[in-house]
């Protein structure tokens, strides 16, 4: 397995492109499989989540065309995706890809939406807690499918075609809104989705599948309505930038210190975490080129959040934030309130020299003068980031240790850290 070698205490300089949108380009390209014409998607970033859904839509006899580069292109410009579901020869995900990445599962909505039927694994454990699909299924019912699960997979039927109904979420669910929003687009009639998730992605997602023919009126608020068509055609459409890496970035800035612009950042997407962030004393600015952000030797002042949904502090910028704090002049908290267990990264934390309390859902940080390198290993993708980032502040050498999580959401982050004049370097195994 490939490893990140850090070496602390050097200040970031320049700019660093942002990718587009991991948790946005997964159900746009989920969202091929609703018509048999083919659907363009630019600005997609090279990931290996990226890579793996690939070869899981190429399971159900999916075309994923790469387009070549074009002139003037660069090594940080996102790839464009031509992909074709023509001909669907297979409607079964099996547990052995399912099992790899969570939002495959999502594939279940336009397979029985446009094909009648879907036989789709139940996904299995997680490690930042359970996750649980039934919010998904239960969408899905109130369209009027057939559902059953039989040893660990779950059967949608709708052998007439879904209809269009009422779904009222108990909590906010992004996953079970973008299967609600994706099945409803071909349902007979007019679905309502009540207390859907805010996301920027879950727009991005509507707003590409209106391009292809759908009636969606209200993504990126609370009450979505979606008028069902028979059909949908293909379309071109641009993933939006990554608000996690935006939001990553700035963060790794204010740990190090130093002055760089996040280009194509759109700060409207994570203006809460760019808040927080400026918070703690960081120079945060909306410039024409994106966000530039900076920090010229002033302290960290300590930061009380809590995780909420969009347009809240988001649950995937909750490591990042924890490994800033870790510097931070007082004592700060953080209040995990979407994902249980998602506090893996803590005892990594530690290694370094962090000084981090926990009480249930809340980690209590307090401050120290200086973090020490130190190996340590990378638990999930946003934990593992996390430690990257702390290792750009500590005195002497880092290693990170499986890697490869990093590989799944962050496209070239040694790249981009090391034009920015970060000590950094992947050691390949």
């Amino acid at each position: 397995m490939d490893r990140i070698r850090i070496s602390g205490g050097r200040k970031l300089n320049g700019r660093i492109p942002i990718s587009g949108a991991k948790n946005a380009t997964l159900p746009l390209m989920i969202a091929s499989l609703l018509t048999d014409e083919t659907l363009i998607l630019d600005n997609v970033p090279r990931l290996a989540d990226v890579n793996l859904l690939q070869r899981i839509l190429g399971n159900h006899g999916v075309d994923v065309m790469v387009g070549g580069k074009r002139t003037g292109e660069t090594q940080y410009d996102g790839q464009t995706l031509h992909i074709s579901a023509a001909h669907i020869v297979d409607t079964t995900a099996p547990y052995e890809l399912v099992s790899r990445m969570r939002a495959s599962f999502w594939v279940i909505a336009p397979l029985v939406a446009r094909i009648g039927e879907a036989r789709v694994s139940m996904p299995g454990g997680c490690a930042i807690g359970t996750r649980p699909v039934d919010l998904l299924i239960m969408a899905l019912a109130r369209l009027g499918a057939e559902i059953e699960i039989d040893r660990g997979y779950v059967i949608a039927r709708a052998k007439n075609g879904l209809k269009g109904g009422e779904i009222v979420f108990p909590k906010v669910t992004v996953g079970g809104t973008h299967t609600a929003v994706m099945a409803a687009s071909l349902a007979d009639g007019t679905t309502v989705i009540e207390n859907a998730a805010r996301e920027p992605e879950v727009a991005d997602v509507a707003h590409c599948l209106n391009k292809m023919g759908a009636r969606i009126s209200g993504a990126g608020t609370s009450r979505i309505v979606i008028e069902g068509v028979p059909r949908l055609s293909g379309a071109r459409h641009g993933v939006l930038p990554d608000r996690i890496e935006t939001g990553t970035y700035a963060m790794a800035v204010a740990m190090a210190g130093g002055d760089v612009v996040l280009e194509g950042a759109r700060p409207e997407l994570l203006q809460k975490a760019l808040d927080v962030v400026g918070e703690a004393g960081v120079t945060v600015a909306a410039t024409n080129a994106g966000v530039r952000v900076s920090r010229n030797g002033s302290g960290l002042a300590p930061i009380e959040v809590s995780t909420e949904p969009f347009p809240g502090f988001p649950t995937d910028l909750q490591a990042q934030l924890m490994a800033l704090m870790s510097c931070a002049r007082g004592t700060s908290r953080i209040t995990e309130t979407i994902f249980e267990n998602r506090f893996m990264h803590v005892q990594e934390l530690a290694r370094l020299g962090a000084r981090i309390h926990l009480d249930g859902e809340t980690a209590t940080i307090e401050g120290v003068d200086r973090l020490k390198g130190a190996p340590v290993m990378a638990t999930d993708l946003r934990a593992s980031v996390s430690l990257v980032i702390a290792a750009l502040a500590a005195e002497g050498e880092t290693m990170v240790n499986r890697v490869y999580h990093l590989d799944r959401g962050f496209e070239r982050l040694e790249d981009k850290l090391g034009r920015c004049g970060a000590e950094i370097e992947r050691i390949s195994s």
